[in-house]
């Protein structure tokens, strides 16, 4: 059985390529190749389709990616995200025309802005919202076999083509964003689906969604073409550890950067006052960003500067029962699908099983 509204985020946050010998838990330090073996289970346990965010170090999506569809038979595969920045056009549109001729059509692209505090590492700029429509648009007529000569928002090229082209269906391509007017607008003009971030609380999810609607019912578009993906922190019947650095310790690692942490903020409208303080944490000041210095574990102590409060409302924790519930609240906020962020596919087990018995 596979869950049409249930997927799963595969390692995410900062990897290593082998595990030292005193991990703590199961998610403390993660490889790719784990990464692998999450998303296989993630399909036999039902859940729809893996999410994988790419970095430039041990995560480029291409590869990852490509061994998870060359091990599943119809789980989808989705990127979640990549910045527009990071590929020619070219070459994503033979990211995404490859995926589908090799593994059917399963593959998501998602695409997002990004937070200028990680891009840096890059060297990279993200584009405008007008860039990512427009360059949106240029991957389709790639898709479809054009020749392109083009002068706008996305850049300018001259004469380029795929050549040979997948005779199918192109890939889905989402939106990573929080959903606010202009990204709104972006989505309902140019994408297929959004993916909202995690530490979203139901209210805000919900507010997310309408703006999506009204923003797709502007131009005349069906807001139920547009699919919106909430995901979710998830730790279901795990240890006070485990469960802190997968929710407050990657809570440090959002709300540290600047303009991520803002509009998380602004979004859950709670005050910014903890968030300075955060910020202005001993181990944190040096300018490096948390997420790219440290592993979770190693952000316990700087968590504890995260409200409780703060947890509880926009994370999924407990028993597997109380996780279920909560995931619940979002599909009544209007997501159309979930996804769990943080603990593993096999730490859901218990929790994709009662999705299943509810549905």
């Amino acid at each position: 059985m596979t869950y049409d509204d249930l997927s799963a985020y595969v390692v995410a946050g900062r990897v290593a390529s082998h595990l030292p010998d005193d991990v703590p838990n199961e998610t403390a330090v993660r490889t790719p190749r784990q990464g692998l073996d999450d998303a296989v289970e993630a399909e036999r346990l039902g859940f729809r389709r893996i999410f994988f965010s790419e970095r430039w170090n041990l995560k480029e999506a291409g590869v990852f990616l490509g061994a998870v569809g060359a091990c599943t038979e119809h789980l989808g595969l989705g990127t979640g995200l990549v910045s527009p920045a990071r590929r020619h056009l070219l070459h994503m549109a033979a990211f995404g025309a490859t995926m589908q001729a090799m593994f059917g059509e399963r593959f998501v692209l998602g695409l997002g802005r990004g937070d200028h505090g990680y891009l840096k590492h890059e060297g990279l700029k993200t584009a405008g919202y007008d860039g990512i429509v427009d360059y949106v648009g240029l991957l389709h007529r790639l898709w479809r076999g054009e020749v392109l000569t083009h002068d706008g928002p996305a850049g300018r090229y001259e004469a380029i083509k795929l050549g040979d082209t997948y005779e199918g269906a192109p890939p889905q391509v989402w939106s990573g964003s929080f959903a606010l007017p202009r990204a709104a607008a972006a989505a309902a003009t140019a994408f297929d689906g959004v993916l909202l971030p995690p530490l979203l609380t139901p209210d805000a999810v919900a507010a997310a969604v309408a703006r999506l609607r009204e923003a797709c019912e502007r131009i005349g578009r069906d807001p139920a073409t547009l699919r919106v993906t909430a995901c979710v922190i998830t730790a279901p019947d795990l240890a006070e550890e485990e469960s802190r650095a997968l929710a407050h310790a990657r809570a440090v690692t959002y709300l540290q950067a600047k303009e991520y942490g803002d509009a998380t903020v602004r979004a859950n409208s709670w005050d910014p006052e903890p968030v300075a303080r955060l910020r202005d944490h001993r181990q944190l000041n040096g300018g490096e960003m948390a997420d790219t210095a440290f592993h979770r574990i190693e952000l316990l102590e700087p968590a504890r500067l995260v409200p409780d409060t703060w947890i509880a409302d926009s994370c999924a924790l407990g028993t597997s029962t109380e996780v279920v519930a909560r995931l619940r609240e979002y599909r009544a906020a209007g997501a159309d699908e979930i996804a769990t962020y943080g603990s593993t596919p096999g730490q859901n087990a218990a929790v994709a099983a009662a999705w299943g018995d509810a549905s």
